[in-house]
C-alpha cells in the first residue's frame, strides 16, 4: 500500500490563487499527455506518486484527455482508488469541459446541458463526489455567456465543484464572465492558458493584465512549448520524442526557420544561470508573480524532479529578460507584445 513521503511539503512553494484563500503548488502535474489508454498503468502510478511525494498536490485533467477521450480520468480514478484516496483532502483535482467529447450537438462548447452532463461523467470516471476546480475549457461564440456562467454557478451550488476556472479566454471576455460570476457569488479563482517564452498570447490579448487587476490566478499550460524549451531537440528530433510519436500537437515544422538557433541561445543563457533550459523556461513564467502555477507534463519521474528544481531561482535581471525577448523576436512567428 502506497504511503506518501513524510517530507512531501518541505521543498514545494505554495501560492494563493489571486485574492483567494486557496493555495496551489507552483508546479502542478497535467495529465494531458501520457495518461491515456495506450500508456502503462504502472508508469502513471509512478508519475503521480513521485509528484505527490515532492509536494505536487494539484492534478489537472479534462473530460477529453486521452486518447481515447475520458481515459485519463478513468486511469486517474484507478490511481486514486488504488493509491491516493487516503490523501484526497490533501489533493487539488481539476477537470474541464468545452472541447469535443461525444457526438451530436450537446457534446462540446458551453451550454448548460453539456457542462453539467460532462462533469457528471467526469466524476463517475474518477470515482469522486466533487472536483476542487471545474473549468469551462474554451470560449463559446454561440452560447450566451450568462448561460455558461450560470451552469458553473449551478455546479458549485450542487457541491460538485468547490471553485471554478476559465480556460483559453481572452481579457475582455474574462472581464465580462468575472462580473457575471461575481453577481452569482461563484468562487471564480483561476484562468488556465498557454504561456511560455515562445508564446506570449496572454500578454497580447489582455488576459494576463486583466487577471492581475481582478485578483484572479493564472495557471500556465505548455510552459515548455511542448518540449521545445528543453534540451530535447538541441541536436535534432529524437526517434522516441513526442514529435515523432504524436504529431497531432507538435510537428517537425515547429523547428523550422531559426527556432533551433533560438533554443540553443536560450540553452546557453540557462547554463549561465546554473539551470537547464527547462528550469529557466519554467522560472521565467513564474518570474513576476502573475502566474500562480505552471502545469508540467512528464513521461519519466526524473522530469518531475528536474522541473521542481526550477523554483530555486525564479528571479531574472532586466538584462536577462531583455535578452530573452531579443532571442524570441528572431523567429518569424514571434508572439510577444
Amino acid at each position: 500500500m502506497y504511503q506518501a513521503a513524510k517530507e512531501r511539503y518541505d521543498s514545494m512553494n505554495y501560492v494563493y490563487s489571486g485574492k483567494t484563500g486557496l493555495k496551489l503548488p507552483q508546479v502542478s502535474l497535467g495529465l494531458w499527455h501520457n495518461f491515456g489508454g495506450i500508456f502503462s498503468y504502472e508508469s502513471m502510478v509512478e508519475l503521480c506518486c513521485v509528484a505527490f511525494d515532492n509536494g505536487i498536490t494539484h492534478f489537472d485533467l479534462a473530460n477529453n484527455y486521452g486518447p481515447p477521450r475520458g481515459s485519463a480520468e478513468e486511469n486517474f480514478g484507478r490511481i486514486l482508488k488504488d493509491h491516493l484516496m487516503p490523501y484526497r483532502d490533501e489533493l487539488l483535482i481539476s477537470s474541464k469541459a468545452g472541447y469535443d467529447m461525444w457526438e451530436g450537438p450537446y457534446g462540446n462548447f458551453g451550454s448548460r446541458k453539456y457542462l453539467i452532463a460532462s462533469l457528471d461523467q467526469s466524476l463517475k470516471r474518477m470515482g469522486l463526489d466533487y472536483v476542487d476546480i471545474f473549468y469551462h475549457h474554451r470560449m463559446d461564440p454561440e452560447t450566451p455567456l450568462e448561460e455558461t456562467m450560470g451552469a458553473l454557478a449551478q455546479i458549485v451550488n450542487s457541491g460538485k465543484a468547490l471553485y471554478v476556472g476559465l480556460s483559453n479566454y481572452d481579457g475582455p471576455t474574462l472581464e465580462k464572465a468575472s462580473a457575471i460570476l461575481e453577481d452569482l457569488r461563484v468562487p471564480f479563482i483561476i484562468n488556465q492558458n498557454r504561456y511560455s517564452i515562445f508564446d506570449r498570447t496572454i500578454e497580447n490579448n489582455g488576459l494576463k493584465e486583466t487577471s492581475v487587476r481582478l485578483g484572479k490566478g493564472i495557471i500556465s499550460f505548455s510552459p515548455l512549448a511542448q518540449g521545445m524549451l528543453t534540451d530535447r531537440y538541441l541536436n535534432g528530433i529524437p526517434e522516441d520524442s513526442r514529435m515523432v510519436r504524436d504529431g497531432r500537437n507538435l510537428k517537425p515544422l515547429a523547428l523550422e526557420g531559426n527556432r533551433l538557433e533560438q533554443i540553443k541561445l536560450l540553452n546557453d543563457m540557462a547554463k549561465d544561470r546554473g539551470q537547464t533550459l527547462a528550469q529557466m523556461a519554467l522560472a521565467w513564467v513564474l518570474r513576476d508573480g502573475a502566474v500562480t502555477s505552471v502545469l508540467i507534463g512528464a513521461s519519466k519521474p526524473q522530469q518531475i524532479l528536474d522541473n521542481i528544481e526550477s523554483l530555486a531561482n525564479t528571479t531574472f535581471t532586466k538584462e536577462e529578460c531583455d535578452r530573452i525577448d531579443e532571442i524570441t523576436a528572431m523567429h518569424p512567428e514571434y508572439r510577444t507584445k
